[in-house]
This record gives structure tokens, sequence and C-alpha cells, in this order.
């Protein structure tokens, strides 16, 4: 089984009196809240409402500071939770990038009914289309 480092890098929103500080911080596991299944992100898209929770009026992060992202793609790491060290996952929707981290960091722990496992996608294939590409299918299919 893998190890994580004990520190990584992540973009990371901060609020503050005068807007939003953005920059790339090193932050550990611990710091990355509740949930089940662990997974080093190898891929995220870049949304709009990723770019609406770095600016102050933006009304999309709920929390601070946050790690924006609200789509990843990548690996689990140990097992966890019916996941298998080594299955490669998908995660968007739910609240991820808004009020719980998100995919712009190597890391990310999320709670284990957002992870879907890639079935014939590889993580970057799942990210170039990304979520606004799965809404739009959606869109098209209905």
């Amino acid at each position: 089984m893998r190890t994580p480092p004990d520190s990584f890098a992540a973009f990371v929103a901060t609020k503050n009196d005068d807007g939003v500080d953005r920059d790339v911080q090193q932050w550990r596991l611990d710091d990355l809240g509740e949930g089940d299944v662990t997974i080093e992100v190898t891929y995220s898209s870049v949304n709009y409402k990723d770019g609406l929770a770095t600016i102050p009026k933006g009304m999309v992060a709920q929390i601070s500071p946050l790690i924006p992202g609200i789509d990843l793609a990548g690996t689990v790491v140990g097992d966890a939770a019916g996941f298998s060290d080594g299955d490669q996952v998908l995660v968007h929707g739910y609240a991820l990038g808004m009020s719980h981290h998100g995919g712009y960091a190597q890391y990310a722990r999320v709670p284990a009914h957002w992870v879907v496992p890639l079935d014939g996608l590889s993580p970057r294939e799942a990210m170039v289309s990304g979520t606004a590409g799965f809404t739009a299918a959606m869109s098209v299919q209905r």
C-alpha cells in the first residue's frame, strides 16, 4: 500500500477583511476534514464555479480557508469504505469545492458515497469532460 507524504501542495482561497488571498500552501491530510476515502488527485478540471469560490462576491465558498475544485479524478490511497488501494475514481458534485475541500490539491478526503469508480475511463479522460461536460451530456440525454 502506498503512503501519502507528510505534506502536499494545495491551492487555497482564504477570506480576509480586504477580499480573498489565493496561494499555494503546504497542507497535511489532517487538514482536509471529514471523509472515508483518501484520494491522490491526478486531475481536476476548471469550472466557472471554481473561479467564483476565489473572489469576494462569488458566493460559492462556504468555508475559509477553502481548497476549490468542484471535481477531481485520481487514485484511492489505502483500503477504505469499499474501495481498495490503487482504485481509480471520480468525484464531483455534492459540496466539493464549496463547503468541503476540493480537487485543487495533491490529495483529497471525501465521503465514500461521493466516490464513483472509473470504469473504462482514465482519470485524465474523466476530467477532460469534467463536471461541465457531464452536465451537458445529461442535458442532451434528457
